[in-house]
């Protein structure tokens, strides 16, 4: 598994498509209401997925840990949602703390993890 973090708007989508030839048919793009395709070579977007988690009261980190078999080729694309002012939304700092929690696992799991900055990567793992 490759992980691929950073902020918003910070290049990780183009990265990932740029160096592992990835195309659009191949990218499931994650939303808030319902689960990822796990068939699709990349799961981009996790936060949306981990943002509906916290509304219907599940860990996705729990969903994340009994799928482990089928991320193992994947591509998974999150945003970093754990700097600047912490929320005081309650919804909004629950989703902070757990996709913290998805990416500890995750960065654990995956053989390799890139953060992405102004679209430069930073391999960590």
């Amino acid at each position: 598994m490759i992980l691929i973090f950073g902020g918003a708007y910070q290049g990780k989508l183009d990265y990932a498509k740029e160096n592992y030839n990835i195309e659009d048919k191949e990218i499931c793009f994650c939303t808030r209401d319902k689960m990822p395709d796990l068939s699709k070579k990349v799961i981009y977007g996790l936060e949306n997925f981990v943002y509906g988690c916290v509304i219907g009261n599940v860990e996705a980190k729990d969903y994340l840990e009994e799928n482990i078999e089928k991320l193992a080729d994947k591509i998974i694309i999150v945003s970093d949602i754990s700097q600047g002012i912490v929320p005081m939304d309650a919804v909004e700092r629950a989703w902070r703390e757990m996709n913290g929690r998805t990416l500890l696992y995750l960065g654990k799991k995956a053989d390799s993890v890139i953060r992405i900055f102004c679209g430069l990567e930073h391999r960590i793992k």
